[in-house]
């Protein structure tokens, strides 16, 4: 079992441990059965669930090979320079441009792109993103990052709810809970600190790394880094905080969306490109390099 498969589990043990002690606490032997029924239901549909919920926030859908020809041929052609099976592809109709890996391991792996992405980019930077994606499948990275964002996602979702039925009492002796209200602005931070402890900036700096060896060229992923950069800046993309985290870069970069740069796990784009291009001290060279997942 690989290090972030193994970090994924642990993740959600000790998620699913923290829920049954907060019911434990708030309500004794029968609060400690609900926060146990609780986790179960949040570990086990972030698990199985997780690849299908950040597909669904995309809105992308299946994209066959005969509507896309090139890009399945580019993408079995970097699958087998990286030891993998070739992922599923996906499409999204947002027109900013921009991707991102989910799945639960290889087989089950997804690259989506967006329209945008199809559309603004040549071929040569197209390559580029896919050999980023495809070095995140390769690395185990797609696991532990769709775990995470989806326990996020659904912390979010259960307090808001929480403190929306809260506020919308009919009258003095209805007012919303104080409570509720504290626990609804606190949601969101807690929400990205298990995003953050979750998913490693590192894990960007590793899969460029590898994508630019995939093509033994850093070139065209820093020329597609430069324009995506550009781009999310000027066409922001209707996407949960919660699941920003998937996208080779940050699709709400420069927007005012509500709790936004919280959920930011990416490390700056320029500093990226200069790694890349070998004008920054590069990271330090893992031991080896990303091998057939035995999942």
């Amino acid at each position: 079992m690989n290090r972030n498969t193994i970090k994924t589990f642990t993740f959600l043990a000790g998620l699913a441990g923290l829920l049954v002690l907060a019911g434990q606490l708030l309500g004794g032997t029968g609060g400690a059965v609900v926060g146990l029924f609780l986790g179960l239901v949040l570990v086990g549909g972030s698990y199985w669930f997780s690849d299908r919920i950040a597909v669904r926030a995309a809105r992308a859908v299946p994209l066959e090979r005969w509507q896309a020809p090139d890009l399945h041929a580019m993408v079995d052609g970097l699958a087998v320079r990286a030891g993998i099976a070739a992922p599923r592809l996906y499409v999204s109709p947002s027109a900013q441009p921009n991707a991102f890996a989910t799945g639960r391991n290889e087989r089950t792996a997804v690259i989506a792109v967006t329209q945008g992405l199809l559309d603004e980019l040549t071929a040569r930077e197209l390559r580029g993103v896919v050999a980023h994606e495809m070095a995140h499948i390769a690395n185990h990275d797609i696991l532990i990052g769709s775990v995470a964002a989806a326990v996020a996602t659904g912390i979010s979702m259960i307090a808001n709810m929480a403190m929306f039925s809260s506020m919308l009492g009919g009258g003095d002796e209805d007012a919303p809970n104080p409570l509720a209200v504290m626990l609804g602005a606190m949601v969101a931070p807690v929400a990205a600190g298990l995003l953050h402890m979750a998913v490693s900036r590192s894990r960007e700096y590793e899969a460029d790394r590898i994508g630019a060896h995939l093509l033994d060229d850093p070139t065209p992923l820093a020329d597609a880094l430069a324009k995506i950069e550009d781009a999310v800046h000027r066409r922001p993309m209707e996407v949960a905080p919660a699941q920003t985290s998937h996208y080779i870069v940050n699709p709400l970069t420069g927007t005012r969306a509500n709790f936004a740069q919280l959920f930011m796990t990416h490390p700056p784009t320029g500093q990226r490109i200069a790694r890349l291009l070998g004008t920054a001290v590069p990271a330090r060279q893992p031991d080896h390099e990303p091998h057939r997942s035995d999942s």
